[in-house]
């Protein structure tokens, strides 16, 4: 019978669905990737995924763990609490992305583009950022412990109230950057130019790391602790 009651059998089992609460298989986490998909809490683990524009997807909760994601797109993608533990994203191209409590340990961000990203409360830590560019981005509370920052462009970027400790940042471009309240417990400045720092203060100096390429602040002295003895 092709129709019932002038409906085709398609419609007629849609709306049994419905009315009996059977759940219907849910088609976006099937989709292939292009900009603007929406892959909210999708398994995408151990996926190849170079190259891909992903730019304005939405991935709420995604867990992307140990793909391979080299310079994709993620442009003002929606990546909150999504999962990158251990992914790689060298290259990748996050500008403006939205990764508010975005969990990405131990991820490879080397020379990624992170540029006005918002990470509020994000968990970075002992992720890799050697090179990338964060320039204007929003990292309060963000969790960067034992993180590498080495060459990375933080210039404006806001780390207030942040968790770096044991954090890298030997050459980093620090102009405009907040550490207001941050954490900087054993924080490898060793190299850095902090003149232009904003929201530092003796005591996150005193418990931190530096030698003398390290550029203060003024009114800031160095340390008598420096330079640090090997972590």
């Amino acid at each position: 019978m092709a129709a019932l009651f002038g409906r085709p059998i398609f419609f007629v089992a849609f709306a049994l669905c419905v009315v009996w609460g059977v759940p219907l298989a849910e088609a976006a986490c099937a989709d292939p990737p292009r900009a603007g998909v929406d892959w909210t809490k999708c398994e995408k683990r151990r996926l190849n995924l170079t190259g891909q524009d992903l730019s304005t997807g939405r991935f709420g909760y995604t867990d992307f763990s140990r793909s391979d994601l080299k310079s994709v797109r993620f442009v003002k993608a929606d990546l909150s609490e999504a999962e990158f533990s251990k992914a790689r994203l060298e290259g990748a191209d996050l500008s403006e992305a939205r990764m508010i409590k975005t969990n990405a340990d131990r991820a490879n961000f080397r020379k990624a583009r992170l540029v006005g990203v918002d990470m509020t409360k994000a968990e970075m830590a002992r992720a890799d950022f050697t090179g990338a560019d964060f320039s204007g981005a929003v990292m309060i509370k963000v969790e960067f412990g034992r993180s590498i920052l080495v060459d990375a462009n933080m210039e404006g970027a806001d780390l207030s109230r942040s968790e770096i400790a044991r954090a890298v940042f030997k050459g980093a471009r620090l102009a405009g950057s907040d550490f207001s309240g941050a954490y900087t417990y054993l924080t490898r400045f060793e190299g850095a130019d902090l003149s232009e720092a904003t929201g530092l203060e003796q005591h996150q100096l005193d418990v931190a790391c530096g030698d003398d390429a390290t550029v203060l602040p003024a009114g800031l002295e160095r340390p008598s602790s420096w330079p640090c003895a090997e972590d």
